[in-house]
């Protein structure tokens, strides 16, 4: 109740004052809220402090104008906008505080491939991962891709048995710096730079080594994961979509 009186009280329209303040005031607003929150933050949620017939996207464009020069910058990512910190600083920060430098989140390379596939043909059963690679995707992977935030199940497929498949997420687009899954990099053209090849995935040409371990529970293996591949770093296996990290730190 007391949350519902507060959102009818606060003015986000600010009729009231002069057009050049009010712009003032909701780019403000808009910065604030961005960079309190944790995560991407979307137009639903920035409407709530500069109403509807505010341009969300010309204040957007305005601040990052204002950002120019800065050692951040808000991106779109994940739907939203967050505030990240550049690139270019990325060393700095590490050499300071140590953010940045091991990465918790790092994938093998079969997971990348693996998550790679998702991304491109979801929703996607196992079986049909399975499929595409030649041969079977450990439980584990997927486990650990859910653990890390970056899956989640999708709806069950129209197969016997309805198994459930799997999506991307907006972790997933996040931490890779994809506004949308449009922005993920074209498959053809990434055939066409040598970085990804459909025919050497489909006949299991690239070395993919720990998709073939399967999980105990399913009596079809061992469910050995794939520690044993070199942690590769994420970015690089998503080619050249991937952005910098969150704003709290560089993502290299």
């Amino acid at each position: 109740m007391a949350k519902h009186q507060a959102e009818e009280l606060f003015d986000a329209e600010l009729a009231d004052i002069p057009p050049e303040m009010r712009w003032r005031e909701w780019m403000g607003r808009v910065e604030a809220v961005i960079f309190a929150s944790p995560k991407p933050v979307g137009r639903e949620t920035l409407v709530r402090v500069v109403g509807r017939d505010c341009s969300i996207d010309l204040l957007i464009a305005d601040i990052r104008d204002e950002l120019r020069g800065r050692p951040y910058e808000l991106v779109s990512v994940a739907g939203g906008w967050q505030h990240r910190t550049k690139k270019s600083y990325a060393a700095a920060i590490r050499t300071a505080t140590g953010l940045g430098g091991a990465d918790s989140k790092a994938l093998s390379q079969s997971e990348s491939l693996v998550l790679l596939c998702i991304g491109y043909f979801q929703p996607i059963t196992r079986a049909e991962l399975g499929a595409v690679f030649g041969k079977e995707v450990s439980r584990d992977t997927i486990g650990h891709l859910r653990k890390l935030g970056f899956l989640a199940a999708g709806p069950r497929s129209p197969q016997p048995g309805a198994p459930y498949t799997y999506v991307t997420t907006p972790a997933f687009l996040s931490e890779f710096g994809f506004e949308t899954l449009r922005d993920l990099p074209d498959f053809e053209k990434l055939e066409d730079a040598g970085l990804l090849s459909k025919e050497r995935l489909l006949t299991g040409d690239i070395p993919l080594a720990g998709l073939g371990e399967s999980d105990a529970d399913d009596g079809s293996g061992d469910g050995a994961d794939d520690e044993s591949d070199d942690a590769v770093p994420k970015h690089a296996k998503l080619a050249d979509g991937a952005a910098a990290g969150d704003n709290k730190a560089p993502s290299e």
